[in-house]
């Protein structure tokens, strides 16, 4: 057990799929869509999404939710699940040495919306003084450290849909510089809003399926036609591998690699050769000291949008030598939520890693002509797993690729 190695010791998740890692885990593993019709976006032109289901804030957090966004609720709520799967107690720890890293991918539009509205409608002086201290994407890590007494560096980081991914990077880099002993990273958003809604919309970047949302998220499927949106939270606690066996704690799987890299060509479409994701992954591999042989599974960014996902598919085509592992995109089941994926899909990652199970790409049937991946679907695949890739790209042309080990 080195300083080098990176454990990570504890989990929390609130996704579509269900509150807690447990009850997330079992849907994505059912691979049945958590999409469905949406009240809120009943005005737009697409009018479903994928919510977390039965989160009741107040209930969990306590009377202190009055004050916050959605998104830092969900933030909030997974920090502490994860920081009790770690068998941690912020009363036990040094808050001078514990961080917390959040990625989130756009600002939430919930308090901004109501604002503006009132402002508009001439109703100024009923605008709330707690407007940008509950919408700005610093306040997940803020009310996260706040709530935990962490007293060490708070960060938050947003590189679009890559933000939860890039977070966990970003704290990995902290412990091997030992600026702190334990970090606490993931993603958040809340982003079922009618606004984020219709501007994708607008982009034609989700699904029209409105009719039937529940086979919408189909990623890598031949007839894919753009995402559904999802909200969600994943905080993953990470120590140092020598740290957390020093006190005994259970490790969930070692985070071996990380890798970032930028398209550099356009503000909203990845790069048409994948060029990004090849050097992220290379990064990532190389941060890993491993081979393209060694990985045994992929969970993809997998968004279900026409030429993202066959951007991404040849990319990894291409890495593995035309004989890519098995790959899974997890959206399938919880919709994109967009900078919350990458720490969600992380912690599938280390989910599959201690199951030795692959869980199936929900909606994934017929194969588009110019994916030549191993996808899996239909079942859970079990499978030897010694080392998990998950990939997160987003607009500005951000890469980030994470590799996990086996404890």
């Amino acid at each position: 057990m080195s300083r080098t190695d990176i454990a990570v010791t504890g989990l929390g998740l609130l996704t579509p799929g269900g509150v807690g890692a447990a009850a997330s885990w079992r849907s994505v593993c059912a691979g049945v869509s958590a999409a469905a019709t949406d009240p809120e976006l009943a005005s737009g032109p697409v009018d479903f999404s994928c919510r977390v289901p039965g989160f009741d804030a107040a209930a969990t957090l306590g009377p202190q939710v009055w004050r916050m966004d959605r998104f830092v609720q969900l933030a909030m709520a997974a920090a502490r699940e994860a920081v009790s799967d770690a068998g941690l107690h912020p009363r036990t720890w040094d808050g001078a040495r514990v961080g917390v890293v959040i990625g989130v991918g756009t600002e939430s539009k919930y308090a901004m919306t109501d604002a503006t509205r009132r402002m508009y409608d001439g109703k100024p002086l009923t605008v709330s003084p707690l407007t940008v201290p509950r919408s700005t994407t610093n306040m997940a890590a803020g009310e996260v450290a706040i709530d935990l007494g962490i007293m060490g560096p708070s960060l938050a980081v947003s590189t679009a849909c890559a933000s939860g991914a890039t977070a966990l990077g970003v704290a990995r880099d902290l412990l091997l510089a030992e600026r702190c002993d334990i970090v606490l990273a993931g993603g958040s958003e809340a982003s079922c809003h009618p606004l984020t809604a219709l501007c994708f919309s607008q982009m034609q970047a989700l699904s029209r399926r409105v009719h039937d949302p529940a086979h919408a998220s189909r990623p890598f499927d031949r007839d894919r036609d753009g995402f559904v949106l999802g909200e969600g939270a994943g905080i993953l606690v990470l120590e140092r591998g020598a740290d957390a066996y020093a006190r005994g704690a259970a490790v969930r799987g070692y985070f071996q690699g990380y890798g970032s890299a930028t398209d550099a060509y356009h503000y909203a479409a990845s790069h048409p050769q994948g060029e990004g994701i090849s050097r992220a992954f290379h990064a990532a591999l190389a941060d890993a000291g491993m081979e393209p042989a060694d990985i045994d599974h992929v969970n993809a960014h997998g968004t279900s949008t026409p030429m993202n996902d066959r951007i991404e598919a040849q990319a990894l085509d291409r890495l593995f030598a035309n004989d890519p592992p098995p790959v899974t995109s997890t959206k399938g089941v919880t919709g994109h939520t967009l900078g919350a994926a990458g720490a969600i899909e992380a912690a599938f990652s280390l989910l599959a890693l201690r199951d030795q199970l692959i869980p199936p790409t929900a909606n994934f049937g017929v194969p588009d002509a110019g994916i030549a991946l191993d996808v899996a679907s239909g079942s859970s695949r079990r499978q030897t797993l010694r080392a998990v890739a998950s990939n997160s790209f987003g607009f500005g042309g951000h890469n980030s690729v994470l590799i996990f080990q086996h404890a």
